[in-house]
C-alpha cells in the first residue's frame, strides 16, 4: 500500500497546537508518510516533527460544527493537542494519523527511508559481534570456552544469534539435544564470566512436563561450567506456583535429582502485562497535576512500579552475590528465557562489570543481552501505556531495565561514564527511531530484512565524538570495583527526569549539568596548566644550575634562598 492512499489530508493551515512548556502555536500541519509536521515558518518558534511510529493513542474530542481537538499520546509519554476548526478535515486528519501510526510492515517504517546527513565513522552493525566481544575470553580461556556456529542457519534456535559461546568440553550434538529440551530451543549459553571464574548463563525453561522428563545432554552442558566440587545456583524468575503450572503444560524446571550440583531458587519478577498496566498507572499519576500530595503518593505506590524495581534489583543483586562473593556459577531462566531473564542477567553485569558502566560497554550490553539474545522489541513496544489495545505481548521490560540502571546511577553517580540522559535516549529509540537497530525480533529477522545494508545503526550515530560528548558524565571517576545498590525504600526514587519531563520543566536541571560540565572542563584546563608550569619551573631550575646561577640542591631538597643569594 502506498502512503498516498493513507494520507487523506497532506496539508492543512490554521491548526493550533498545544504542547508541554510552549505557548499555543498557530501553524500549518503537514502529513508525510512518516512524520507529522507543524510549522509556523517563524525562526523563533520550534517546529514539531513527530514520527507516526511514536504515536501510541489518538483521542478525538469533537466540538460539533467547530471541528475538534485531536489528542495525540506518544510512546515517549508526551501529549500533544491539535485544534482543527474544519469538521471534515478534523476527521480526515484523525483517520490519517491512526492509519499511519498503526502500520506493521517493518519495511514501510522510517529507518528504511532515512539517509544520514553525517559521515559514518564506525559501522555500528559490526561493532559488537560475538567474535569481537568474546575474543579475549576465548583466547585467554581457550581450554574452557569456544564460539560455536551450530546455529548459523538459525535452525537450532530461531531467536538466538548465529554465533554463541559454549563450554569447549561440550560438542555440537550435545548442544542440539539440549536445545530440543528447552522451550524455543533456547539452550544454556554464556552471558558473562566473572573475575572469580564463576559464570553467568541464561536459557529458557526445561520441557520436563508432568512426568519430570530428563535430558542427560542438558545436564552435561550446564554441569560442564562447574569446577571440581563446585555447586551452582539456578535462579528461576517465576513463582513456585507458576513454575509448577508450567510443568503441567509441558514446561517445568530442573528436577533436583537430575541436577544435584545445582540449587534452585525462585525470585519472581512480574510478567508482561502486569508491567505495562503498572506503567500506565504510573504515567497517569504523573500527568495529573491537580492531585494533592497525599493522593499523588498513594497513586504512585498503588502503581507498583517502584515494587517492580525493588524486586528486579533484589534478584540481580542475588545473582551478583552468588557470582562475586560465593564464587558460584548461576543459570537464570523463567519460561521463555526472554523478558525477566535478560533483565536480570544484564543488570547483574552492570553491578559486577565496570565496563558496562561506560558508554561503549552499555551499548555492547544492550546489543549482547537484548538485541542478539532475541528480545522482540517490535512486539513488546508496538503498544505502550496510553494504548487501549495493549495485550500481554506488549511490555516495558527494557524500560524497567533502564530505570533500574538509573537507580544504581543515582546511588553511584561518579561510577558511570554516561549521564542518565543517555538512558532516556535509549528508551526513546527502542520505541521509535530513524535507525534500524531496534527493528526485528531477533538476528534471523534482521538478516532477512537486510537491515545492515538498508538502514543505519544507532551505534554509528552515537559513537561520533560530537554526539558522544553530550552524554558524558562530567563527574565520572572510573570505579573498577563491584557496586552494591541498596533496595531499601528510601534508596529508590521516581525517575523524574523521564516520567515528569513533560510535566515539570527540566531546564534548571539541564542548566545545572551545563554548569557542572563547564566547571569540570575548567578544572581540567587549570590542572593541565599547573602541570605545564611545574615542568617549565623544573626546566628553568635546571638551566639556572647549569649556568651557575643556582647551587645544586642537596639530596632531595630544593635550592635555598641563601644558595641563590650566594650564586
Amino acid at each position: 500500500m502506498e502512503f498516498a492512499e493513507l494520507i487523506l489530508v497532506p496539508k492543512l493551515d490554521g491548526v493550533i497546537m498545544h504542547w508541554p512548556f510552549q505557548k499555543p502555536v498557530d501553524g500549518t500541519l503537514c502529513i508525510t508518510g512518516h512524520h507529522l509536521i507543524l510549522s509556523t515558518r517563524k525562526e523563533s518558534v520550534e517546529e514539531l516533527w513527530l514520527l507516526h511510529h511514536n504515536v501510541d493513542a489518538v483521542e478525538r474530542r469533537i466540538s460539533g460544527m467547530q471541528g475538534g481537538s485531536l489528542i495525540i499520546k506518544c510512546k515517549d509519554f508526551r501529549i500533544i493537542q491539535l485544534d482543527i476548526s474544519n469538521p471534515d478535515k478534523f476527521l480526515k486528519v484523525a483517520t490519517t494519523v491512526e492509519n499511519l501510526s498503526s502500520l506493521d510492515e517493518p519495511t514501510k517504517l522510517y529507518p528504511f527511508f532515512y539517509r544520514p546527513m553525517f559521515p559514518i565513522l564506525e559501522d555500528g552493525w559490526t561493532a559488537f559481534r560475538p567474535e569481537t566481544e568474546y575474543s579475549q575470553l576465548v583466547t585467554s580461556q581457550a581450554d574452557e570456552w569456544r564460539i560455536s556456529y551450530i546455529n548459523k542457519d538459525f535452525s537450532v534456535c530461531a531467536t538466538y544469534p548465529s554465533a554463541v559461546v559454549v563450554p569447549k568440553s561440550v560438542d555440537d550434538d550435545t548442544i542440539i539435544a539440549a536445545a530440543n529440551f528447552r522451550e524455543g530451543g533456547r539452550f544454556p549459553v554464556l552471558s558473562y564470566r566473572h573475575d572469580t571464574g564463576s559464570v553467568l548463563m541464561r536459557s529458557s525453561q526445561p520441557m520436563t512436563g508432568p512426568s519430570s522428563k530428563r535430558c542427560k545432554e542438558d545436564e552435561r552442558l550446564i554441569n560442564s561450567v562447574l569446577g571440581p566440587g563446585k555447586r551452582g545456583y539456578i535462579i528461576d524468575t517465576r513463582t513456585q506456583t507458576l513454575a509448577q503450572t508450567a510443568k503441567s503444560r509441558g514446561g517445568g524446571f530442573e528436577v533436583e535429582m537430575y541436577y544435584p550440583q545445582w540449587r534452585r531458587i525462585n525470585k519472581p519478577i512480574d510478567r508482561h502485562q502486569g508491567l505495562l498496566d503498572s506503567l500506565a498507572k504510573l504515567v497517569e499519576a504523573c500527568n495529573d497535576t491537580t492531585a494533592s500530595t497525599d493522593k499523588w503518593l498513594s497513586r504512585l505506590e498503588s502503581s507498583n512500579w517502584m515494587s517492580h524495581i525493588k524486586d528486579t534489583l533484589n534478584c540481580a543483586c542475588l545473582v551478583a552475590q552468588c557470582l562475586d562473593q560465593e564464587g558460584a556459577s548461576v543459570l537464570v531462566h523463567g519460561s521463555e528465557g526472554l523478558d525477566a531473564t535478560l533483565l536480570v542477567t544484564s543488570l547483574a553485569q552492570v553491578i559486577l562489570n565496570p565496563d558496562c558502566r561506560t558508554v561503549r560497554g552499555l551499548e555492547a550490553l544492550v546489543e549482547r543481552e537484548w538485541l542478539q539474545a532475541g528480545y522482540p522489541f517490535p512486539i513488546r513496544h508496538r503498544k505502550s501505556c496510553y494504548s487501549t489495545g495493549r495485550t500481554k505481548a506488549h511490555a516495558p521490560t527494557f524500560l524497567l531495565f533502564l530505570d533500574c540502571v538509573g537507580q544504581i546511577h543515582q546511588q553511584f553517580p561518579c561510577s558511570f561514564e554516561f549521564r542518565t540522559s543517555f538512558l532516556i535516549m535509549l528508551f526513546e529509540h527502542s520505541y521509535c527511531s530513524q535507525f534500524g537497530t531496534f527493528l526485528g525480533t531477533c538476528e534471523a529477522e534482521r538478516a532477512g530484512m537486510k537491515l545492515a545494508e538498508q538502514t543505519v545503526s544507532l551505534w554509528s550515530y552515537l559513537n561520533r565524538p560530537d554526539i558522544l560528548q553530550s552524554f558524558l558524565n562530567p563527574m565520572y571517576d572510573p570505579n573498577n570495583r563491584v557496586i552494591w545498590p541498596s533496595v531499601a525504600p528510601m534508596s529508590l526514587s521516581l525517575w523524574s527526569e523521564l516520567f515528569l519531563r513533560w510535566v515539570v520543566d527540566q531546564t534548571p536541571q539541564q542548566k545545572a549539568w551545563e554548569t557542572i560540565t563547564s566547571l569540570r572542563e575548567k578544572d581540567k584546563e587549570l590542572r593541565l596548566k599547573a602541570t605545564r608550569l611545574r615542568r617549565q619551573l623544573a626546566d628553568l631550575e635546571k638551566e639556572a644550575v647549569e649556568a651557575g646561577i643556582l647551587v645544586p640542591a642537596s639530596a632531595g631538597a630544593p635550592p635555598t634562598s641563601e644558595a641563590v643569594a650566594d650564586a
